[in-house]
C-alpha cells in the first residue's frame, strides 16, 4: 500500500515542477504580499489609535485585539455569552455605551478607520 502512495507523491512532484505555474508561484513567495480588501492596514482615530497602540492597523488585528481585551477582562455576560459589557477603556471606542451585541462590534468600529489619503 505505502508503495502506490509513494509513487503517486512522485508523479505529483514530478507534475508541479513541470508545471509552469511553479515557476511564477516561487518567485511570488519570495517577495512581500500586497495586503488589500479588510486585510489592508488604514489610519484610524486617536480613540482607536490609544486603544489599540498603533495609527494604522487592520479591521482582524482590530478585532483581535478588542477580544483580547474583553477575555483579559472577563466582560463577556455569562448568562448571554453574545453580550459583552463595556469597561471604561472600551466605552471610548464604542460611542459611551455600557453593553454591546458581539454582532454590533463591526458596525461600531466602522467608523474609527479613517479613509487613506
Amino acid at each position: 500500500m505505502a508503495r502506490v502512495f509513494g509513487a503517486c507523491r512522485v508523479l505529483m512532484a514530478a507534475k508541479a515542477a513541470s508545471s509552469p505555474n511553479a515557476a511564477s508561484s516561487a518567485k511570488e513567495g519570495t517577495g512581500k504580499l500586497k495586503t488589500s480588501g479588510i486585510l489592508k492596514p488604514l489610519p484610524v482615530t486617536q480613540a482607536m489609535k490609544e486603544f489599540v497602540g498603533a495609527s494604522e492597523i487592520s479591521r482582524p488585528d482590530v478585532v483581535k485585539k478588542i477580544w483580547e481585551h474583553i477575555k483579559a477582562n472577563n466582560l463577556q455576560n455569562p448568562a448571554n455569552k453574545r453580550e459583552i459589557q463595556c469597561d471604561k477603556k472600551l466605552k471610548t471606542i464604542f460611542q459611551g455605551r455600557d453593553k454591546i451585541g458581539m454582532l454590533e462590534m463591526a458596525k461600531l468600529i466602522t467608523p474609527h478607520f479613517l479613509k487613506p489619503n
